[in-house]
Order: C-alpha cells, then sequence, then structure tokens
C-alpha cells in the first residue's frame, strides 16, 4: 500500500534544519507514484512487475529484441541502470537473454510472460499518463516540463561543476572540503 502523502516528511519552507531537501523531495514524490503503480500491478495479477519494467517492455515490443547497451540507450539510462533491470526482469521470467553475434552482446527478448501482459501494461501506461496530466492541472506549472528543463540545464553545466562553483563563492571559513584547483 501507498504510504499516506506527505506521512513523515517536513515540506520545506525555506532552506535551513528540518526543511526536506531537493533529492529527499524528489525520491518521495517517487516513492509515492511507484508504489501506487505497483499496487495496480498486483490488483492486475502481476505482483511481481515493477513500474521499472515498463519502459524496457514498451522498448522491446515496438522496436524488437535489442542489445542492453541499445536498451539502455532507447529508454534513456545508463547501461548499468538498463542491466540490473533486465537481470531483475529475467529473474521473474518477464525477458530471456541470448548471446549476440558479439560474445560480450546480451540480446534481450521479451518473454511469452510479458507477451501475455502487455495489454494491462499498456493500459496502466495510458491511465498513468492520464493521472500526470490530471495531477499537473493542480500545480502551478506541470511537473514534466520543470524536470524536462532541470535536465537540460543540468547537461548544459553538470551539478558537480555547480557545487564548486557555490563552494568557491562560500570563502574562506565555509567548510572543510575543498575541491582541487581545476
Amino acid at each position: 500500500m501507498c504510504p499516506a502523502p506527505g506521512a513523515g516528511l517536513l515540506i520545506p519552507d525555506g532552506p535551513g534544519p528540518g526543511s526536506a531537501s531537493l533529492g529527499t523531495l524528489l525520491r518521495h514524490v517517487h516513492e509515492l507514484m511507484d508504489a501506487a503503480i505497483a499496487d495496480l500491478y498486483t490488483d492486475l495479477g502481476l505482483p511481481d512487475y515493477r513500474p521499472r519494467f515498463s519502459p524496457v517492455v514498451r522498448a522491446l515490443s515496438g522496436r524488437g529484441p535489442m542489445a542492453i547497451r541499445d536498451l539502455a540507450g532507447a529508454i534513456g539510462v545508463t547501461h548499468s541502470a538498463a542491466s540490473q533491470t533486465v537481470h531483475q526482469m529475467r529473474r521473474s521470467g518477464f525477458v530471456t537473454l541470448e548471446r549476440g553475434a558479439d560474445a560480450r552482446h546480451r540480446i534481450v527478448h521479451l518473454s511469452e510472460r510479458a507477451r501475455a501482459a502487455l495489454p494491462a501494461i499498456e493500459t496502466e501506461w495510458e491511465a498513468t499518463a492520464r493521472a500526470v496530466a490530471a495531477l499537473e492541472a493542480e500545480l502551478p506549472m506541470p511537473l514534466t516540463d520543470v524536470l524536462a528543463a532541470t535536465v537540460e540545464a543540468l547537461r548544459r553545466r553538470p551539478f558537480r561543476e555547480r557545487i564548486t562553483s557555490a563552494t568557491r563563492q562560500a570563502g574562506p571559513g565555509a567548510g572543510r572540503w575543498r575541491p582541487s584547483p581545476e
């Protein structure tokens, strides 16, 4: 079951002790949404299906079998993240792996179990998209727009660079950590 919204979470009213950090808020939003979707899959008779499997299933369904590296690019995650998800999916019986032409590559295929679940997965995906649109209508600005703009800003100037700059701006005595000169 999903935790109650905001349960045990301090919503920030400004910087300082007792306020939730950006990372905490992002994780909490993700946990609330992910848990709700996982509950739906349990109700649909797929208790071991995880929401993180859906982008993989949709990519393989639309494009056919592919190497993990190609799958990572198709769904916009790192090779490591795609590999971990694929291995979870294999343990749950949603994908199979075969050796590629090059022994270093593993080709991911949807299993019969995943193909049988496709109607439920697609229905949930579409319902989730409608629920996100309804949620965003309640917000001062669409969350997907804010997150997409954040990704682009971090691509232009990585967060590490931003932290280093902020540390230098704080001046001497602001903390013990100092980045090494670039």
